[in-house]
């Protein structure tokens, strides 16, 4: 094979000789050479000039060595991929990435109407750690390590990721107010009642829902100020700075010291099943079946 040929030809660079090339690759000094000429003549070019001082690459072999390497690095890399994806084919579980903030809970909600349409589908939960870096990365890799991971999204996430949604529900906005805060005694939340006080929310550009809940009470008189992502650490600063923070149904228990109150505004954000744009048929089908559940 011409794969060969390139491994013998790389051997041969390295090793500046045929003799110590044959001893490294188990085989003949003469079957060395024959892959060499053989190489040589299907190329139509010399790679390595012989004299009796030995070998020396050409230039045409130097600038061929570069891309021979390169070409048995691509070939390994479609192997693997091949293998990676017959793996996914043949695999029966779903794998689901879960965070604090990306708990696989939508799986037990709909469990049952799963296992009457997919009865021999089996779950893996794949725990990650939710940092901004991990988070993109996740994503943009859905179906190496993890199949489907549950979160927010707007149109812009998704493109930014590279990846796509089921779109399972929308959650309610709300707010999250340390149990030590004024506001937390309140039952409801209104702008009024937030006007000139400080409010955490999450970074302009991130959804676009959140962003226009943020338009609204900018303009009541309401003081933002940014966090980087949705983890514990933006629940930490909440409390540590005694200041509300914006959250979604579906997070009371994120974190023991902030209390979530209802708001008297109507805004929700999008809640979906990120999956690969190239997802394994078991995982479409998954796909599929979440999509159906949720328009019941």
């Amino acid at each position: 094979m011409f794969e060969g040929r390139l491994e013998t030809f790389i051997k041969v660079a390295e090793c500046g000789s045929f003799a110590k090339a044959a001893e490294s690759l188990y085989v003949t000094p003469t079957a060395v050479m024959k892959q060499i000429n053989a190489l040589e003549k299907e190329l139509s070019a010399t790679l390595f000039d012989r004299s009796n001082h030995g070998l020396r690459i050409t230039k045409a072999g130097e600038a061929f060595l570069q891309d021979a390497r390169y070409i048995l690095e691509y070939i390994s890399r479609a192997e693997q991929k091949a293998r990676e994806i017959q793996e996914g084919e043949n695999r029966k579980s779903i794998r689901i990435g879960t965070s604090v903030m990306t708990p696989a809970k939508f799986i037990l909600d709909v469990w049952s109407q799963i296992q009457n349409r997919m009865p021999t589908l089996k779950i893996e939960l794949i725990p990650f750690e939710n940092n901004p870096v991990n988070s993109v990365e996740i994503l943009r890799n859905l179906g190496q390590h993890i199949d489907v991971v549950a979160g927010l999204y707007d149109e812009n996430f998704l493109r930014e990721r590279r990846c796509l949604a089921a779109h399972m529900y929308d959650k309610r906005i709300l707010l999250a107010v340390p149990v030590s805060h004024a506001l937390s005694a309140e039952s409801l939340i209104t702008p009024d009642k937030l006007k000139n006080r400080r409010v955490l929310f999450i970074h302009r550009g991130w959804n676009i829902f959140v962003d226009n809940l943020r338009d609204k009470l900018e303009a009541k008189g309401v003081k933002t100020e940014d966090f980087e992502m949705f983890n514990i650490s933006a629940y930490n600063r909440a409390v540590t700075e005694n200041m509300p923070i914006i959250t979604v149904e579906g997070w009371e228990d994120v974190h023991p010291l902030l209390k979530l109150i209802p708001a008297d505004w109507e805004d929700s954000v999008p809640f979906g099943v990120f999956y690969s744009p190239a997802p394994t048929k078991l995982v479409k089908k998954f796909i599929d079946l979440l999509s159906s559940i949720a328009v019941q």
